[in-house]
């Protein structure tokens, strides 16, 4: 499934919600979903400056995608982390740089989040694109 897509089933998922308490629940309940983050891999280097929270995120090349897995003290925070890994983990370098993430904006989340919390988002957003750009000099040296 292209990263499109899977933002397009996103803003369907959302588009269901009109009240952004419901939008809210469907965010921690993706973040309860997530996959655990070992205990192991919760260290400064791979926390998130920038966020109000704590957040965690790890990155791996298998077979030319990028596996991203991550984490967050907080409820609704570990649901935008689940959300972000959601849309990009599973696709190769390029596609994750080249990919316009309108799904942000076409739910209106940067909106309903606190200025704090929206740098967060920003800053998550950074560091996985720096991911990418990472294991892509990689693969042409």
């Amino acid at each position: 499934m292209s990263i499109n897509d899977i933002q397009d089933e996103i803003i369907a998922e959302f588009s269901d919600f009109d009240d952004w308490m419901d939008r809210y629940s469907l965010l921690i309940e993706m973040g309860n979903n997530l996959e655990p983050f070992p205990s192991e891999d919760r260290t400064d280097q791979n926390l998130i400056d920038g966020c109000q929270s704590k957040v965690w995120f790890t990155a791996e090349l298998k077979n030319g995608q990028i596996i991203y897995k991550g984490d967050s003290d907080a409820l609704l925070v570990k649901g935008i982390v689940a959300l972000l890994i959601r849309v990009l983990s599973g696709h190769t370098a390029d596609e994750i740089l080249e990919s316009d993430l309108y799904f942000i904006d076409q739910i209106n989340l940067k909106e309903h989040l606190s200025p704090t919390r929206s740098n967060g988002l920003v800053a998550m957003l950074r560091q996985m694109r720096l991911y990418a750009l990472t294991f892509k000099a990689k693969q042409t040296t």
